[in-house]
């Protein structure tokens, strides 16, 4: 992103299309058909595009436009974005609105790519498999940022999770749209990062790690 601090919930509010991709000197400029967004929008205001947060630099009453930067297009799926691909759209979250989905920040930690899904119920069941980064995060009943979705993890395994899709998520958002193969942006639990931190035994400021002397210290052994 463009090194903004904003937040977003991971609650879908709009799906837009690719109106145009363009190389630019420092990455690319995409404009975006979002008449609903684009009339929220402001000069300047911050946007989750697939769940990269990005800013808005121009447009009109239909789309908006938004520059992405190398590290963006190398980083997440909007390098491979084609005219008309749909896209999942979150403005950012504003003092006082409900946290409906979890604290999602827009840095997009690493692409996963869907691997299967099935009906189960009213819901779709989808399999999404995740490098290393990403992995270390997630744990069964833990949060997870798909394509910006806030969704809830069903199953963990080593190199991918499960998600289930109610018709609500996949009426509002393009995760069904998906094919196997297709890349998905993925962002892990920020307060996982958190705690991962604060417990690093090279951490300023945290616990020197989880060691049995920390825990003896604390009360828990």
């Amino acid at each position: 992103n463009q090194g903004r601090r904003t937040m977003f919930t991971g609650i879908i509010e709009h799906v837009g299309t690719v109106e145009s991709i363009r190389a630019a000197p420092d990455g690319a400029r995409l404009s975006i058909r979002s008449p609903e967004a684009a009339g929220e929008l402001g000069e300047g205001d911050s946007v989750a595009v697939n769940g990269a947060c990005l800013t808005k630099v121009g447009g009109n009453k239909e789309t908006f436009a938004v520059d992405v930067s190398p590290e963006s297009l190398k980083k997440t799926n909007l390098g491979a974005l084609r005219k008309g691909d749909p896209l999942n759209l979150e403005l950012a979250m504003r003092l006082g609105d409900r946290l409906g989905g979890h604290m999602v920040s827009g840095h997009v930690d690493a692409v996963g790519r869907i691997e299967d899904r099935r009906a189960e119920g009213d819901s779709e069941i989808v399999a999404i498999q995740a490098p290393p980064e990403v992995m270390r995060y997630v744990v069964s009943k833990g949060s997870v940022a798909v394509d910006g979705i806030s969704l809830t993890i069903a199953e963990r395994e080593t190199v991918r999770f499960r998600v289930a899709i109610i018709p609500h998520t996949a009426l509002k958002t393009t995760l069904l749209s998906k094919k196997p193969g297709d890349p998905v942006n993925l962002e892990a639990d920020l307060i996982g990062k958190y705690v991962e931190r604060l417990l690093s035994p090279d951490s300023e400021g945290g616990t020197g790690g989880m060691t049995k002397e920390f825990l003896v210290e604390h009360g828990y052994a």
